[in-house]
């Protein structure tokens, strides 16, 4: 799969991209994440992409063209769908993420100061994502988050399939609490199920840790989880 990150900040995505388990994964051609800085399209001698919002008001807004300009420089002839980081998208969920995983091409557009014109956002944007009601600086945050997310579900980015279908939110539920090394640290001990060796035992109390700590922390998940019949009766219990 192919991102491209559209940002007035290319330095902050790239360093995040070259990192971990997504600079791994570049280097071992499982995905292509390139960066593309939107100031080099604008047309203004002294590099301007930004000025004074329409019927006044605080703040600046992004110029359409060299916006416009980038997002056609990037998409060429592909089919790319572009989407556009905002507090007035879609809630940017795990199922959103397995989703976008079946594209072959992502393009996430960052806004900054008080937004992109909406002459851009209404021609060129297919659709758009927001992390939360809460209001950040620039969209490069919650584009590396979409990246992020997205990037782990796509085959050979992680050692295993195990590795994501057992955690938080994969299912429906928060995930059961981890331990490691020493089994004991200053006074605290690691559960005793877990040192037995015996992996139905330690698969189940995984489960009901889990089930416990979403009824507890997020129950508006259990509504719509994936249970069986065992599940309830632990939910009962609890």
């Amino acid at each position: 799969m192919r991102f491209d990150i559209l940002t007035l900040f290319p330095e902050v995505c790239r360093a995040y991209c070259e990192e971990s388990i997504l600079g791994r994964a570049q280097r071992a051609g499982k995905l292509e994440i390139m960066v593309h800085n939107i100031r080099d399209y604008t047309k203004d001698k002294h590099g301007r992409v930004d000025d004074y919002p329409y019927g006044g008001g605080n703040g600046m807004v992004m110029q359409p063209q060299p916006v416009l300009d980038c997002i056609r420089a990037v998409r060429g002839e592909r089919a790319a769908k572009v989407c556009y980081l905002s507090p007035k998208g879609e809630r940017f969920s795990q199922q959103t993420a397995a989703q976008l995983s079946q594209m072959s091409d992502l393009i996430l557009l960052c806004g900054h100061y008080e937004g992109i014109d909406q002459r851009i956002l209404d021609s060129e944007v297919d659709f758009e994502l927001s992390l939360g009601d809460f209001v950040l600086t620039g969209g490069e945050l919650p584009a590396l988050a979409v990246v992020d997310a997205v990037a782990r579900l796509l085959p050979g980015v992680l050692a295993a399939d195990a590795c994501y279908e057992e955690e938080s939110l994969q299912g429906g539920l928060l995930e059961y609490p981890q331990y490691t090394r020493p089994p004991v640290y200053e006074g605290m001990e690691v559960p005793d199920i877990l040192l037995s060796g015996d992996h139905a035992k330690i698969a189940r109390w995984r489960r009901n840790e889990a089930l416990r700590i979403t009824k507890e922390r997020r129950p508006d998940l259990l509504k719509t989880a994936e249970l069986d019949r065992e599940d309830l009766r632990a939910l009962e219990n609890l």
